[in-house]
């Protein structure tokens, strides 16, 4: 069987098109914000990934997110671009005004069809929600081909009332039927049921592109989107790592490569370039100062790691023996010591090519290798996690209103921990000495005493990027100010140094926020 969509075409029965909403629901955990240039660069790395639908954000929700899809529809090329809309006239009109500019534009719009959310919730009658199905997804076409509709808290729905919905949305002229496990209650006894039924019942099925969208909550969100595959659906939703509210949403990283692996249970394909799936993991951990947990399938740094000495002794002689995919595969080096301080620039750039960067401009890398050679000489060995940390830590900071610039610490068991600080501020450089109960502590009164703030220090954590005594530490910092969470990420030899570049970053978040209206409260 085949169908044939505006955005892609014919598409063969075994293609799943990749709907990545990390810039959309990922973005609603407490934290996860991102600004504007962030959004840019993750976007960018989505579809150098080979992501088909790139949903940008939820327009109506605040100026910036506007700004942010439409940016975002102006410059990447390749995906599809989504801009989120509740069924309100106004919500889509803005979401249409949003991804205008794409070369490939959609609109997805949501309502809830549950019991408990259309009384609760909408507090609106099955009849009213069923009008403003048709209503929203008719006004949505009126701007692009391209329309997804949504059935919000769709795995709690009545089937026959999901069943009218739908059949109104289709009739309406949306060509792709989303059906999401919005509270992550389902089993995929559930969801392989939904989806059955729905394609074998309702008029029109046949014509549209049916989409899965799990949540974490029970730790189903992947083996229920791979049982909504063998029902038929054929677009996943997904974020990288998995990020999403609550205990997030399917990741992209593990649906990939289960297909990938098990082309005997999932016989399914995908345009996904599996070699940057590290990279973009990586780099979504910077911007939004999470990392991921060590034993996260595919991407955490445990994942192709073997301690016990059964392990050890079977991978050396066969690395099939506990592993069923190559670190290779999806962008895990194995020779990581080849750069030192008497590397060059040239060589410098040829290895952030091989990391996944791409084309580097010479702004970013003169400021990369600098800092670079600084590592060099303080570290004797360089690893690619170090080259990574070092990067994205510049990156992420382009285009900040605090800066760090230097720090002298001193510390120890017989005098009160002391610390001289100079940040750059709006362009100019400011100096201040602080003391505290420890080095730590003393940095951060240094900063709030250069850059004064309400912000509470909700969370410090301290990590190594690689082994040995003169690893680079990675710091996160989470503070909270009115009710608004940013977490930021630093990393350097000096775990101090670390501590405050982290501290800024959050700090610089925390100032993105400041600018930005309150967020309307969604979900999908």
């Amino acid at each position: 069987m085949t169908i044939h969509h505006p955005s892609f075409g014919t598409i063969a029965d075994d293609r799943v098109i990749m709907f990545d909403t990390t810039l959309r629901d990922g973005e609603q955990s407490p934290g996860f914000s991102m600004n504007l240039d962030e959004k840019l660069r993750m976007a960018e790395a989505l579809a150098e990934l080979g992501v088909d639908v790139i949903e940008a954000g939820f327009p109506i929700a605040s100026a910036g997110d506007f700004e942010s899809v439409r940016k975002i529809a102006e410059t990447v090329k390749g995906p599809v671009i989504a801009g989120l809309a509740r069924s309100g006239r106004d919500d889509i009109l803005r979401a249409a005004e949003a991804v205008k500019p794409a070369e490939r534009k959609r609109i997805h719009t949501f309502i809830s069809t549950s019991p408990l959310h259309m009384k609760y919730k909408l507090r609106m009658e099955p009849d009213a929600v069923l009008e403003a199905v048709t209503r929203s997804v008719e006004l949505a076409r009126d701007y692009t081909d391209d329309v997804e509709w949504s059935a919000e808290d769709g795995s709690r729905t009545d089937p026959d009332f999901l069943a009218r919905c739908v059949e109104a949305a289709i009739r309406a002229g949306a060509t792709t039927i989303n059906i999401p496990d919005t509270v992550g209650y389902a089993v995929p006894e559930d969801i392989f049921r939904i989806f059955s039924e729905l394609r074998a019942r309702v008029p029109g099925a046949e014509r549209v592109i049916f989409s899965t969208h799990c949540h974490n909550d029970l730790g189903l969100a992947v083996a229920n989107t791979l049982a909504a595959l063998r029902a038929g659906a054929r677009q996943i939703e997904c974020t990288i790592n998995g990020i999403g509210e609550r205990a997030g949403n399917a990741a992209l990283e593990e649906v990939v490569m289960a297909i990938r692996t098990r082309p005997d249970a999932a016989p399914y394909k995908n345009n996904i370039e599996t070699t940057r799936i590290l990279r973009s993991s990586k780099l979504l951990a910077t911007i939004t100062g999470f990392d991921v947990q060590p034993n996260k399938a595919i991407v955490g740094r445990n994942a192709f790691a073997h301690e016990s000495g059964i392990h050890q002794d079977g991978v050396l002689k066969n690395a099939a023996t506990y592993e069923i995919m190559t670190p290779e595969s999806v962008g895990w080096q194995k020779t990581s010591l080849v750069m030192g301080k008497h590397s060059g620039r040239a060589a410098f750039r040829d290895k952030l090519r091989a990391l996944g960067y791409g084309e580097i401009g010479d702004n970013q890398l003169n400021d990369s290798f600098r800092r670079f050679k600084d590592l060099a000489d303080r570290k004797k060995l360089v690893y690619d996690e170090d080259i990574v940390a070092l990067f994205d830590d510049a990156v992420v900071r382009d285009h900040q209103r605090v800066r760090f610039v230097g720090l002298e610490v001193w510390a120890g068991s017989k005098a009160k921990p002391r610390a001289v600080l100079e940040l750059e501020v709006d362009g100019m450089v400011q100096t201040a000495e602080a003391l505290g109960d420890g080095p730590v502590d003393a940095t951060f009164n240094a900063i709030q005493a250069i850059f004064p703030h309400q912000a509470e220090l909700r969370l410090f954590t301290v990590g190594a990027v690689t082994e040995g005594t003169d690893a680079q530490a990675r710091c996160g910092v989470r503070l909270e100010e009115g009710g608004k969470l940013v977490d930021g990420q630093g990393a350097d030899t000096d775990t101090i140094v670390a501590a405050a570049r982290a501290y800024i970053h959050a700090l610089n978040k925390l100032l993105v926020k400041r600018e930005r209206t309150e967020p309307v409260s969604l979900s999908a």
